[in-house]
């Protein structure tokens, strides 16, 4: 326990990086899904292109290279949260 009475919260690098990178392949496949019954209305690829290389709409092999991207992203995320935040949690700041 920390001073304050709250539980002292030590983040640990698997569940999180998991935990993001189903997050952000759930919300590619829901971008996707939404991307196919409205094209019109969402046109999210044109963001994604930049940001998932190899990504191409309405091909398989982009879809699968996109979904693998989310994913990966989802762990270079956590990779760099953790030990900045053990860092700054123990020095109480």
């Amino acid at each position: 326990m920390n001073s304050s009475n709250a539980p002292d919260v030590r983040l640990r690098i698997v569940p999180l990086g998991n935990t993001l990178s189903l997050l952000l392949a759930i919300s590619y496949l829901l971008c996707v899904g939404f991307g196919l019954l409205a094209p019109e209305q969402m046109r999210m690829y044109e963001a994604w292109a930049p940001l998932l290389p190899g990504f191409e709409w309405l091909t398989w092999t982009g879809f699968f290279i996109g979904l693998v991207e989310a994913y990966l992203y989802g762990w270079y995320i956590a990779v760099l949260f953790v030990p900045l935040y053990r860092l700054f949690s123990r020095n109480g700041h």
